[in-house]
């Protein structure tokens, strides 16, 4: 756990983020006990008002739950909803910049959209194990990536009846 005390970001968003952190590296389990504000405050030489607000700030965001008397607990599905979230905030930083790189080399939209469809095309080809340069090959129409990835997704499933008919 680091507080970085130079940054411009206030100290109680980064004690959530620091939580946050935890929650998405496994360290902390939904239904488990958090850290406490005391503990947070030691551990990260803090005001214990100010961990206290950025739990409370997870608490707001339904990450941590609170009931009063018992610990603080992370809620369940805490980790989707973070990963959820910081996802589409990276995707929506990274196509802004995107669209604005493509503005000022008057980079017509058609030509994002087409690029866009060949990086999915190739990500999708190498999670299925193809790793032939197929936006070349596709261009001499020796091959598409969609034929490619069906034909090795029968040939998978055909294999596994045969398994569970032996």
């Amino acid at each position: 756990m680091r507080i970085d005390y130079t940054s411009i970001k206030p100290i109680y968003v980064q004690v959530a983020e620091v939580i946050e952190d935890d929650i998405v590296s496994g360290k902390l389990q939904d239904g488990e006990p958090a850290y406490s504000q005391l503990i947070l405050a030691r551990e990260l030489n803090i005001n214990p008002a100010t961990a206290a607000k950025g739990i409370n700030l997870l608490v707001s965001k339904g990450i941590l739950d609170k009931q009063r008397g018992l610990s603080m607990t992370v809620a369940i599905g805490a980790r989707e909803r973070i990963v959820s979230e910081k996802m589409a905030k990276e995707l929506s930083d990274t196509i802004s910049s995107l669209v604005q790189q493509a503005r000022k080399i008057a980079l017509p939209e058609s030509q994002i959209h087409s690029m866009i469809s060949e990086s999915f095309a190739h990500h999708e080809a190498a999670a299925h194990g193809v790793t032939a340069d197929y936006g070349e090959a596709e261009a001499q129409g020796k091959i598409t990536v969609k034929k490619e990835i069906n034909a090795r997704s029968e040939t998978s499933t055909h294999q596994k009846e045969e398994n569970e008919n032996e």
